[in-house]
């Protein structure tokens, strides 16, 4: 299988104050097309640092990161963006919908920025997966947190990403609220057989992927893989 995401060597420094603040140091790990992953770890270990950088939402103090085949170091502020745009998918924690626009149009803004014509037929379908084509119509602020995630849910697989991160994607959602949204999660994972990258602290959820890394202090503390019986 060929890789997706190759990380080499990778380091972030904060300074705080007088004070240098080493949040990850020399992470090195690879992912394969079509796999699912979890970056776990308590807070503080860098999970979403880690997750920024590999994404290209942010840059790195040394090392690299090749994105579907391509080094984010030799890419523009813009040339990154545009990649994201065509390659990558996202879900956070805080659902991130933009809340002038319906659940419908929240949907296809991925399809938009990609000139796609016509993208509503498509934004419908994926609202009908994830049950909610009924609230097409709703602002963000008329629909619960789970109905909300939802709908990023389906935004997220909308453009066909080749890699989808999701940050803490249940963390704001009661227990059953978040597995209905994690079952969901996989579903549409497995349809499109996506990539998928997981930063949780939520060793059940991370349980459910092919592989697990660990990190604790801005360090691999294991790289795992996990047995589906």
């Amino acid at each position: 299988m060929a890789k997706i995401l190759n990380v080499s060597h990778l380091a972030k420094h904060y300074t705080s104050g007088t004070k240098e603040l080493t949040v990850l140091d020399d992470i090195t790990f690879d992912i394969e097309e079509g796999e699912t992953f979890a970056i776990v770890g308590p807070s503080g270990s860098g999970k979403t640092t880690l997750l920024g950088l590999c994404a290209g939402l942010d840059r790195a103090d040394s090392g690299s990161v090749a994105l579907c085949g391509i080094d984010l170091s030799t890419l523009n502020e813009d040339e990154r963006a545009a990649l994201r745009n065509r390659e990558v998918g996202f879900i956070f924690q805080n659902f991130q919908l933009l809340p002038t626009l319906t659940a419908l149009e929240n949907v296809i803004v991925p399809l938009e920025l990609q000139g796609i014509k016509n993208p509503g037929k498509s934004g419908m379908d994926l609202l009908d997966k994830v049950g909610l084509a009924d609230r097409s119509h709703h602002y963000p602020s008329q629909l619960s947190g789970g109905e909300q995630q939802r709908v990023a849910l389906a935004r997220a697989f909308s453009s066909n990403p080749s890699i989808l991160f999701a940050d803490e994607p249940t963390g704001n959602l009661d227990e059953e609220t978040g597995e209905r949204v994690v079952q969901l999660l996989f579903e549409l994972n497995q349809e499109a057989n996506t990539t998928l990258v997981i930063v949780s602290h939520d060793l059940e959820l991370a349980q459910r992927n092919q592989r697990i890394l660990r990190l604790r202090g801005g360090k691999i503390i294991a790289n795992e893989s996990t047995v589906h019986l």
